[in-house]
């Protein structure tokens, strides 16, 4: 850029900024994912995990688990040159679920993140999208030592709708993760396109 201006003589072109949720239950990936795409050192707020802690912190699946997030993480992924996304990852122990409320404000649309060996984890994320009428995609991160089952299996088990996507992924790739977020996007944006031509005709 010069003076404002980029080196093509074309005006700076101002981007839009658009907010994703990353949700899933406690160890499912979130923070890998968003440390994976964010173009920016992503801001963490983990905590090593405690004794006084492991009577509520279910580490089955997930024993080497040493760190927990305790607020939320923040990254930042520039899509096209007029289109960056921020991304908020949620913290997926229960007893943190009352940030939420604040994270979701002026969401576009969500990750829920699961995992196949704790399927159960993120019911309470697609449950509160659901409530909230938040557009959502499932992405089923793919764990080495985790079972494959068809999508179809999966979507049952969760008990999804039809029109919510659900895709395989692998949160510690890049561009697994890009695809995963301009699914999102693509979801997000056709859910607000039904909503204004329902309320149209």
């Amino acid at each position: 850029m010069i003076f404002g201006r980029s080196e093509r003589g074309k005006p700076p072109v101002e981007p839009v900024t658009l907010k994703i949720l990353v949700a899933g239950g406690f160890g499912v990936g979130k923070t890998t994912l968003v440390g994976a795409v964010s173009e920016i050192r992503p801001l963490r707020t983990e905590e090593l995990l405690t004794e006084a802690g492991r009577p509520v912190d279910d580490t089955s699946g997930v024993e080497a688990k040493s760190t927990t997030t305790v607020a939320m993480d923040f990254g930042r992924i520039t899509l096209r040159e007029d289109l960056v996304l921020y991304l908020f990852g949620t913290p997926g122990q229960e007893r943190f679920w009352f940030m939420w409320d604040e994270l979701s404000e002026g969401a576009l649309g969500a990750v829920v993140l699961a995992d196949t060996r704790r399927l159960e984890d993120c019911f309470a994320a697609v449950d509160y999208f659901e409530r909230r009428a938040i557009p959502f995609l499932v992405g089923v991160n793919c764990f080495e030592d985790s079972a494959r089952y068809p999508e179809d299996a999966v979507r049952r088990a969760l008990d999804l709708d039809d029109d919510v996507p659900l895709v395989l992924c692998d949160a510690r790739d890049r561009e697994s993760v890009k695809e995963v977020l301009v699914g999102v996007v693509q979801h997000a944006l056709t859910q607000a396109a039904r909503r204004r031509s329902a309320v149209t005709t």
